[in-house]
């Protein structure tokens, strides 16, 4: 069997193995292995395995990636992040759809502390359904507002996603930051709006909620504070040049750690379940992207990737045609896969694509990340509409999905902008850098 043969054979050996249930990390690293070992015997297998393993183990910037992830989780259980919601239900709560509007810009500002969609939802969830269920909004426009502004979190800074497709793609994280966001805001600021005119137009959608008195606006915003000085002083620092992404998040997890003993919320049981959930999470992720670099060099091996290339450009797609089809790509594959496999598992073939049709990197990193915001909501799996569900048993699955379908049109038409206007995404990093 030719060796290109052998890749594709791989290819479908690893869509069989996802369809029947095999976790997408392990699926990759069982058709790599299997691979390797057909082509080179069971010692250079080995020898490339245990390679990868090094290389990517020891990698200085994916330390910034479990120290992120502890930096949010103990913002989560110390109840830090908490206060946002408190303080944005007080300035926005008694406007048309101000609880649903409050519960955007909590899950946006939670973003930036966690990076996580599904902490976001997880963790404001059950604290906005039952402001929600008391006002009598509209279930699927609740359910679905939750679900869908979960999702702002792999834009806005520190994103986990992008962390991840920084080390994979050898692109500055901290440009990648930068570059999310603008078009996180301006997703936050349409999301918004929108809500608010269509709870305007209709009120039975989403009544305004409680209406209160100045004094007690301003005095919310002191329980912003200690979100905002974490988040000033992590992506301070690497904007300003003073840290690096790595040094910058465990600067956070200190700061998380200091602010919560400040306030006297800081517990062991807090930083062991901290510690143990970053853990899980770290591991998962580590399986991930070790067995999609392992199954990219196999790709590469078999000259796969080079004659997918070149299939392509062989259609003599433009750049715009090209991106519109990567975005029909990602939707389709958004219904059957979580953002994070999908990542690793289409980069091997996309990011050769990209870089031969002079797509930028940078602005590739967040155009994927808007596409993972298509597949968070987008049914059948859609991660953060299976934990909203989890939030809310008694609404049925479709009825979300119903809610989030208003959010999924302004996501793709935020993808049409950045297509039209790379600017959105570049701008800033570009901006900022220095000289």
């Amino acid at each position: 069997m030719s060796l290109i043969a052998l890749g594709y054979l791989a290819i479908v050996a690893l869509l069989v193995l996802i369809m029947i249930g095999v976790p997408i990390g392990w699926a990759m690293a069982i058709v790599a292995i299997a691979g390797e070992v057909y082509v080179g015997g069971f010692s250079i297998a080995a020898s490339k395995i245990s390679l990868t393993l090094w290389e990517n183990g020891t990698t200085f910037v994916f330390i910034a990636l479990p120290l992120f992830l502890l930096m949010g989780q103990l913002a989560y259980r110390t109840g830090i992040t908490n206060d946002l919601y408190d303080c944005v239900s007080k300035w926005f709560g008694h406007l048309p759809g101000g609880i649903a509007v409050s519960a955007v810009l909590s899950n946006a500002a939670y973003g930036a502390v966690t990076g996580s969609s599904i902490a976001s939802v997880a963790t404001l969830g059950p604290m906005v359904m039952p402001e929600f269920r008391k006002y009598r909004y509209d279930l699927g426009l609740a359910t679905g507002t939750l679900a869908s502004a979960g999702t702002l979190a792999v834009l806005v800074p520190p994103s986990t996603l992008l962390v991840i497709y920084g080390v994979w793609t050898e692109t500055s994280i901290g440009d990648l930051f930068m570059a999310g966001i603008v078009p996180c805001l301006l997703l936050t600021v349409v999301y918004c709006a929108c809500l608010a005119v269509w709870c305007a137009l209709r009120p039975d959608m989403g009544p305004p909620g409680q209406r209160y008195a100045w004094p007690e606006r301003i005095a919310s915003l002191t329980k912003l504070l200690p979100a905002l000085a974490v988040i000033t002083v992590v992506l301070g620092g690497i904007y300003g040049g003073v840290m690096t992404p790595s040094e910058s998040a465990a600067v956070g997890v200190i700061g998380v750690l200091f602010i919560a003993a400040a306030m006297r919320r800081l517990s062991w049981a807090a930083v062991i379940d901290s510690l143990r959930q970053t853990i899980q999470t770290c591991g998962m992720v580590f399986v991930i992207v070790v067995a999609g670099i392992m199954f990219t060099r196999f790709m590469v091996h078999t000259n796969v990737t080079a004659d997918f290339v070149a299939m392509i450009g062989g259609l003599g797609l433009s750049k715009t045609a090209l991106l519109l089809a990567m975005l029909v790509l990602y939707f389709i594959l958004g219904t059957a896969l979580e953002a994070l496999g999908m990542l690793i598992l289409t980069l091997p073939f996309v990011m050769p694509l990209m870089l031969a049709a002079g797509v930028d990197k940078v602005w590739f990193g967040i155009f994927l990340c808007v596409m993972m915001e298509l597949a968070a909501v987008s049914p059948p799996v859609g991660i953060t509409v299976a934990v909203m569900r989890s939030v809310a048993p008694d609404v049925p699955t479709n009825v979300i999905f119903r809610g989030c379908m208003p959010f999924l049109v302004l996501t793709i038409l935020l993808t049409f902008a950045l297509i039209a206007w790379p600017s959105l995404a570049l701008w800033l990093p570009q901006v900022m850098k220095p000289g």
